[in-house]
Parts: C-alpha cells; sequence; structure tokens
C-alpha cells in the first residue's frame, strides 16, 4: 500500500457522498458505489470511479468505508462484495449500527481477513461537506496507517476509543452522543410548537434566554431550519433520526437502562414520518405536535 490508500465507499447518501468528495480532495483513490446509482453519480465530477456492483468497489481497496442506512443492510452489502474482499484490508464502518450488531459485524470482517474499525461519525451535512465531522474510532494499532489518512479527510478529528472494534466502545459512544442530540432536537421542536400554541412569538423566548446557561448553538440551529423552512435538503432526515432513537432505546434496554424521553422522541419521528416529513430535516419533529401536517 502506498501513503495514499485506494478506498471504496459504500453508500452515498447524504454523509457518504460528502466523505466522498473530501476523500477525492485530499488526493486518494476512491471507488464509489451506491444501490441507486444517480446518488454516486455526481461524485464522478471529483475524480471517483463509480462502481456498479460492491464487489466491483471493494476490489483492491486498502480501505473499505460503509455509510448505509443500518447494520442490517451493511451486512448485506458486504455479504455481496465479499468474494472480491482484499484479506488485510482496512473496514471502517461508519454508519451508525448501534451496539447490537457489532458482533456480527465484527465477525464478518473476522472470517474474511479485514481490520475491523468500529469507526462511527459525529455531525450531519454540513460538517460532512466540510470535512469537520468528528470519528469515533476502534480497532487495532496495525492497520491505523491505512485508516488514518481517511478519517483525516473526512473529519477535523478523530477520537480513538479502544484497539477492539468488536468491543463497540465506538459505537456505543456515538449512542450516548446521539441520544443527547436527538433528544435537543426533540425538544427544540416541542417548545416552537408550545410557543405557537400559545401564541408566543418565538423571538421573545430567544431574546429571554439569549447568552445565558439555557441558551446553546444547537437549539438556535435547528429553531432556524424551521422557521426559515429549510428543511430540505435535510442535515439529517427524520426517518434516519427516528432509526438512530430506536437502536438507542434498545441499547438501553438491553443494558439496564429505561429511557423514557430517547422511546417518546423515536414516537415524535414517527409521527411526523407518517404525516410526511420523513425526507426532511429532523427539525421537522416539530410538526408531531400537532393533529394538521403543516402545523399551521
Amino acid at each position: 500500500m502506498s501513503d495514499k490508500p485506494i478506498v471504496s465507499v459504500l453508500g452515498t447518501g447524504i454523509m457518504g457522498a460528502a466523505m466522498a468528495r473530501n476523500l477525492c480532495r485530499a488526493g486518494l483513490e476512491v471507488r464509489a458505489w451506491n444501490r441507486t446509482r444517480d446518488k454516486a453519480e455526481p461524485l464522478a465530477a471529483d475524480g471517483a470511479r463509480i462502481a456498479d456492483t460492491p464487489g466491483a468497489a471493494v476490489e483492491g481497496a486498502d480501505v473499505v468505508l460503509t455509510m448505509l442506512y443500518d447494520g442490517n443492510t451493511v451486512l448485506e452489502v458486504m455479504r455481496e462484495a465479499a468474494p472480491a474482499l482484499r484479506r488485510g484490508a482496512a473496514w471502517a464502518q461508519s454508519t451508525t449500527a448501534g451496539s447490537e450488531l457489532i458482533g456480527d459485524l465484527a465477525a464478518f470482517a473476522d472470517a474474511h481477513g479485514l481490520l475491523f474499525y468500529d469507526a462511527p461519525v459525529l455531525g450531519t451535512k454540513e460538517p460532512a461537506e466540510a470535512g469537520k465531522l468528528t470519528v469515533l474510532a476502534a480497532g487495532p494499532e496495525a492497520g491505523r496507517a491505512a485508516v488514518t489518512p481517511v478519517f483525516d479527510a473526512v473529519g477535523a478529528k478523530t477520537l480513538w476509543t479502544g484497539t477492539d472494534g468488536a468491543e463497540g466502545s465506538a459505537s456505543r459512544l456515538k449512542l450516548v452522543a446521539n441520544s443527547w442530540v436527538l433528544a435537543v432536537t426533540a425538544a427544540t421542536g416541542e417548545t416552537l410548537a408550545l410557543a405557537k400554541g400559545l401564541g408566543v412569538d418565538p423571538g421573545k423566548f430567544f431574546e429571554l434566554i439569549g447568552g445565558g446557561p439555557l441558551d446553546m448553538g444547537y437549539l438556535r440551529a435547528k429553531s432556524q431550519v424551521l422557521l426559515e423552512d429549510r428543511l430540505t435538503p435535510a442535515s439529517f432526515a427524520v426517518t434516519t433520526a427516528e432509526k438512530d432513537a430506536r437502536l438507542i432505546v434498545a441499547a438501553g434496554q438491553g443494558n439496564g437502562v429505561r429511557l423514557d424521553v430517547a422511546e417518546a422522541t423515536a414516537e415524535r419521528f414517527a409521527r411526523a414520518a407518517a404525516q410526511g416529513h420523513g425526507q426532511e430535516d429532523m427539525a421537522a419533529a416539530y410538526f408531531a405536535s400537532f393533529e394538521e401536517t403543516d402545523g399551521n
């Protein structure tokens, strides 16, 4: 392997496409695949080679980066790619897959001679496009020379949480972080919905908390997405947020922790999706507070 590894990116949705683009900008050779090829095609202009199958994408790759919908999808796609995987290649698994499937993913890697890196990322569309994600990573020292240029290209910081990806320490930390992100998102929507219901100007609320301990940048950012009707294109979609919320609830249940807020948040996202907001930014959970689909 040269100093610049060949990278296969499997999954070019909101996050995967941005990551692949930054890998190209970093001068790495990138092969991209997506089940819906149209989502991968624009990356050709950035220098990526677009593959028709997962196998064609991973053939000869030093690093395989997966950024798909969930853990089951990751396993399905990797099984398709299996005959073309190179033994000794590094697998950076960046899909938010929760903690339940880490053992299965690591077992697949072991069976195919891959160095497994549990490597979810923290951040949404804008930091992904800017190469400013935070990479949470756990995996062996032996393959870090291959994955470090990849993590450096897509992120502003890499936080190593362990040397064994199979332990899922990075994915567990990601669930803890996401539990906070999703709770704040849901609370933001409820606060603005209550303001609307009570006839309170949201600007007065922000004036009230401005500069104090109750103020926070994320609250303002998600509020502006909603108040300025910038729900599309999504930075992080409602349906994906619901999936992550349910992973958080399951992780809690599996470890003797009851998570009432996370469970209620998952239901809010589900209601918003049922109203037709599934592909909008997760700030659209706001609409779950109303019977009407438009919140008016």
